[in-house]
């Protein structure tokens, strides 16, 4: 049978240790909360909506899918007049059809507010080709 003095020692190692491991498990739960904010921080920038009539190349480029080459063409394009709708971007520049459009949107690119949809991809089609005789 332990002593009084055992009986303390014991109960004191044991507070101890338990003190230590919930200041571990605090500092755990602390750096979880952070990694957790910085991620969710990095997933709205990442598909935070970039509007193509207010981009800068920079913006432009940041979508997957848009070269340097692309973003010129497109601020070249959007000098002359802002692009009405998803219709007329494809229509004025090259190296953008329906299925490239389908994939900036995806990424968080916008034509005045609005993401890419199969309707303006038929409507873009029909105003791509020229009337036949």
């Amino acid at each position: 049978m332990p002593g009084p003095d055992q009986f303390h020692v014991s109960k004191a190692t044991q507070h101890g240790l338990r003190s230590t491991i919930a200041a571990q498990d605090k500092g755990w739960v602390m750096w979880k909360n952070l990694l957790g904010f910085i991620a969710m921080l990095a997933a709205a920038t990442a598909f935070a909506a970039v509007d193509i009539n207010k981009a800068s190349e920079a913006d432009l480029d940041g979508i997957k899918g848009i070269g340097p080459s692309l973003s010129g063409r497109i601020l070249a394009e959007r000098k002359k007049a802002p692009f009405k709708d998803w219709a007329d971007l494809i229509a004025r520049v090259q190296g953008v059809g329906p299925g490239s459009a389908r994939k900036f949107s995806a990424e968080g690119l916008t034509v005045n507010g609005a993401g890419f949809d199969a309707t303006q991809a038929a409507a873009a089609g029909a105003a791509a080709q020229p009337a036949s005789r």
